[in-house]
């Protein structure tokens, strides 16, 4: 996976997370997300406060720490009685049983971008 795509996807996953939305701190027209609440992360190689990245960042794409949050967040939506959604939100269940977080991933981008 390229930067772009990281960062479309990272930024993509936080908004479907409902990530509070900060300015950088050295440049204040950079996007970052604090993430705090639901991912525990290392942050120190940045400028930023504590939990708060931006989407370039983010370990989605590599960190079951991440990744999980995301899985629970797309669990916790099957008390909606739709058909469709419960389907995605089957897709999601059965790539977490094959332990790939790569396949995890692109389930997770699908459920949030397939409307």
């Amino acid at each position: 996976m390229n930067k772009q795509q990281i960062y479309k996807q990272s930024k993509l996953i936080s908004e479907f997370m409902g990530f509070e939305t900060h300015t950088d701190a050295v440049d204040d027209r950079t996007l970052a997300y604090y993430v705090g609440d639901v991912i525990k992360a290392d942050n120190s190689a940045n400028e930023n406060e504590d939990d708060v990245f931006h989407p370039e960042d983010m370990q989605f794409h590599a960190s079951w720490s991440w990744l999980m949050p995301v899985v629970c967040k797309i669990d916790d939506l099957s008390w909606i009685e739709d058909d469709y959604i419960n389907d995605r939100i089957n897709k999601v269940h059965n790539a977490v049983l094959q332990f790939d977080m790569e396949i995890v991933h692109r389930a997770v981008v699908e459920f949030i971008t397939d409307k």
